[in-house]
C-alpha cells in the first residue's frame, strides 16, 4: 500500500487517505468527530498513527497541519445574515423538490409540470430541462459527491438517470407498478434506490441501467430511504408503521424496526450509522441501535405528527419538525430536549442542520423559512417572500447558500 495524497473533509471533519493498493487507487477515511477547536492537536496525530498505518514519520507533519486546519475552520463564526439573491419562476405547476450538488454550485428542482431543471446556483441561470416523464417528478437527487448524474422518479413508475452536463437521459428504469416518491444513490454512485406506493424497493445499477434487487418485504407504501455512509446497508421508512434494515449487497432484510403505532414520515442513519432516526405520524421520533434494530429512545412532546428528521454531522444531536408548527432540537446521546424552536404559524414539513451544525432551516406552511440557533432555540433570521407553503429547503455545501422551493412554483436562492 503507497499513500497518495491527503484531501481534507471539513463536514464532518475528516481526513481522506488516497493510497495505491495492488495497482487501484483507493481512499480509506479518517473521521474525526470529536475534534473541537481546542482539542490537543498533538494527541490527535498520534492517535492517527497509532490506528493508520499508511502514516508513517515523515506524514505526520503534514497530519498536524491538516488537523490545524480542521480546527480553524471549526473556529470561524456561523453570524452569516442572508439576503434574497433570486427568485426563480422554475416551473409552470408546483415545485416538488430541491436539492444542491455537493459543491452548491448547481442545484436542481423537480415539479409538477413533470420535468426537473438543473440550475446554475451563482447565476440563477436554466442549464437543462429534463424532459420525458409522463407524470410529476416527485423524488430528485444528485450523485453527489460527484455531482454529473441526476435521478428522477416519477409518479409514472419508472426512474431516470440523466447527465448533468448535457441534459441527456442515459436510462429509464422499469419495473415499479405504483408511484415513485423517494430516491437516493448509494455513496459510491453505483446504485439507485428507488421507493414506490408499490410497497417495494429496488435497486438499479448506475452504469448497465439494469434492476440489482427488488426489496420485498413492506405491507404499505414506501415513502422514505436512506443509505448508510459505506452504501452496504439501506434503511425504508413504510406507511405499514416499520422501518426496514436492509443488507445492500445480499438484498436481505437484516431488521426490522417495530413500535411506531402509526406510518413513518422520515428515516435517517446519523453520520457513523450507529443510530438510525425515525419520525411518525403517531406524533414521536424514534433512537434506534442500527446494529441490533433495537429500540433505545422515545421522543416525546411533539402535539401533532412528526414530519422531518435531521441528525448534526456529529450524529450528536436531532432535529424533529413537525405539523404542531414547532421544531425541536435533542441530544441524540442522552436524549434530552435542548431547544425548542417556536414562531412558525405552520405546519414545519423540512428541517436541516448547517454543515457546521451552528444554524437550524426550517420550511413552513406559513409561507416562511427560519433560521434558529441550536443552543437556545432562538430565531436568528426569517426568510420571507414565498407566496405559498414552503416544504423544500437545502443549504449548500459551504452553509452560506440556501434554495427555497414552495408550492407558488418559485425557488428562491438565498446568500
Amino acid at each position: 500500500m503507497k499513500l497518495k495524497r491527503f484531501l481534507l473533509r471539513y463536514y464532518p471533519p475528516g481526513i481522506i487517505l488516497e493510497y495505491e493498493q495492488g495497482g487501484l487507487l483507493k481512499t480509506k477515511s479518517i473521521d474525526l468527530l470529536d475534534l473541537k477547536p481546542e482539542t490537543d492537536v498533538d494527541a490527535v496525530v498520534d492517535e492517527i498513527a497509532r490506528k493508520e498505518q499508511l502514516i508513517t514519520a515523515s506524514k505526520m507533519d503534514q497530519v498536524r497541519k491538516l488537523v490545524i486546519r480542521l480546527q480553524e475552520k471549526l473556529a470561524q463564526r456561523d453570524d452569516h445574515h442572508f439576503y434574497l439573491f433570486k427568485v426563480l419562476r422554475a416551473h409552470i405547476l408546483p415545485l416538488t423538490n430541491v436539492c444542491f450538488n455537493k459543491s452548491g454550485s448547481n442545484f436542481i428542482t423537480g415539479s409538477y409540470d413533470r420535468t426537473c431543471k438543473i440550475w446554475d446556483t451563482a447565476s440563477g441561470e436554466e442549464l437543462h430541462t429534463l424532459e420525458g416523464h409522463r407524470n410529476v417528478v416527485y423524488a430528485i437527487a444528485f450523485n453527489n459527491p460527484f455531482g454529473d448524474k441526476v435521478a428522477t422518479g416519477s409518479f409514472d413508475k419508472t426512474c431516470k438517470l440523466w447527465s448533468t452536463e448535457t441534459g441527456k437521459c442515459f436510462h429509464t428504469f422499469r419495473g415499479h407498478t405504483a408511484e415513485i416518491v423517494c430516491l437516493s444513490f448509494n455513496p459510491q454512485s453505483t446504485l439507485i434506490a428507488t421507493g414506490s406506493m408499490d410497497t417495494t424497493c429496488r435497486l438499479w445499477d448506475v452504469e448497465k441501467g439494469v434492476e440489482v434487487s427488488s426489496l420485498v418485504g413492506h405491507s404499505a407504501e414506501i415513502i422514505a430511504l436512506s443509505f448508510s455512509s459505506s452504501g452496504s446497508e439501506l434503511i425504508t421508512g413504510s406507511f405499514d408503521h416499520t422501518v426496514a434494515v436492509w443488507d445492500v449487497r445480499s438484498g436481505q432484510k437484516i431488521h426490522s424496526l417495530i413500535g411506531h403505532k402509526a406510518e413513518i414520515s422520515s428515516a435517517q442513519f446519523n453520520w457513523d450509522c450507529s443510530l438510525i432516526a425515525t419520525g411518525s405520524m403517531d406524533k414521536t421520533c424514534k433512537l434506534w441501535d442500527s446494529s441490533t434494530g433495537r429500540c433505545i429512545g422515545t421522543l416525546r412532546g411533539h402535539e401533532d405528527e412528526v414530519l422531518d428528521v435531521a441528525f448534526d454531522f456529529t450524529g450528536q444531536h436531532l432535529l424533529t419538525a413537525s405539523a404542531d408548527g414547532t421544531a425541536r432540537c435533542y441530544n441524540a446521546v442522552t436524549h434530552n430536549l435542548v431547544s425548542k424552536f417556536e414562531g412558525h404559524e405552520g405546519e414545519i414539513s423540512k428541517i436541516t442542520f448547517n454543515p457546521q451544525g451552528t444554524t437550524v432551516l426550517t420550511a413552513s406552511a406559513d409561507k416562511t423559512a427560519r433560521l434558529w440557533d441550536p443552543e437556545n432555540g432562538q430565531c436568528k433570521q426569517v426568510l420571507e417572500g414565498h407566496t405559498d407553503e414552503i416544504f423544500s429547503c437545502a443549504f449548500n455545501y459551504e452553509g452560506n447558500t440556501i434554495i427555497t422551493g414552495s408550492k407558488d412554483n418559485t425557488c428562491r436562492i438565498w446568500r
